[in-house]
């Protein structure tokens, strides 16, 4: 309770929202948190998804914090100002699948297998609002097949979310893809009160040059992000978070 108090105690703007959450998440957002933007942004999170105990010492673990913040998408340009915050949070720059037992070379297919097999270590990585809708999702467009590697729906945005798996590194042709594949989501399979339907590129590794470009004139909601099997940051993230201003500006917009 003492460093619970000595924490807090000249942090006006935290203080009201540490109330907001169970006792047993603030220990945990206090003792693993070092920075008042890193606490807010977990607080914050936890408030809003319902994060358990477990899910968020795994978002703590995987420095969603920091990878959320560096996220590659257009989403400043396609999508309304209600939705554009909580989309830029729900996409992350990387994600980590530490429970996959794949060696470093591995195929499209077996990545797909893997994650469906630990479908709920799946769906937290994510980030744990996420439900699992399909794999290998099925479209028909003029008479022709086409599939969706792994769809989702997010609770909180009320929007599907499509997912290609690339194990080799970004192509700019990936996004003309998945915008046919969101085309085809938005008028085959949306619900009237759905909001648009979003985009992750999922490979494993990316030049963010090359995606910078490639997102450019985009015109449906897309964020390219890598994974990996092993839980560490990489070097080119670290010292690229946005200004603190900047972050405080986007945490106050997930409410």
């Amino acid at each position: 309770m003492r460093e619970f108090y000595l924490t807090y105690r000249e942090s006006p703007k935290l203080q009201p929202l540490v109330a907001q959450i169970g006792w047993t998440h603030n220990v945990i957002v206090f003792q693993r948190c070092k920075d008042s933007l890193e606490r807010e942004f977990y607080i914050r999170m936890t408030r809003k998804f319902g994060w358990s105990k477990n899910v968020l010492i795994h978002q703590i673990e995987n420095k969603s914090y920091e990878k959320s913040l560096t996220g590659q998408s257009n989403f400043d340009q396609v999508l309304t100002p209600e939705l554009r915050a909580q989309a830029k949070l729900a996409v992350r720059d990387e994600y980590t699948f530490d429970f996959l037992e794949l060696g470093e070379q591995h195929s499209e297919r077996e990545l797909e297998r893997g994650l469906i097999g630990r479908i709920e270590d799946f769906l937290r990585a994510m980030g744990g609002v996420f439900t699992f809708v399909g794999s290998q999702f099925g479209l028909v467009v003029d008479g022709k097949d086409y599939f969706i590697d792994l769809l989702l729906f997010h609770r909180r945005l009320r929007c599907l979310v499509a997912i290609d798996l690339k194990i080799g590194e970004f192509e700019p042709e990936f996004v003309g893809k998945m915008q046919f594949y969101l085309a085809a989501l938005d008028r085959q399979v949306r619900e009237a009160d759905e909001n648009p339907s979003i985009g992750i590129i999922l490979c494993k590794e990316k030049s963010r040059t090359v995606v910078e470009y490639a997102l450019h004139d985009a015109r449906k909601p897309i964020g390219v992000a890598t994974y990996r099997i092993v839980d560490r940051l990489p070097k080119e993230l670290q010292g690229m978070l946005p200004s603190p201003e900047e972050i405080a500006r986007l945490l106050e917009e997930i409410d």
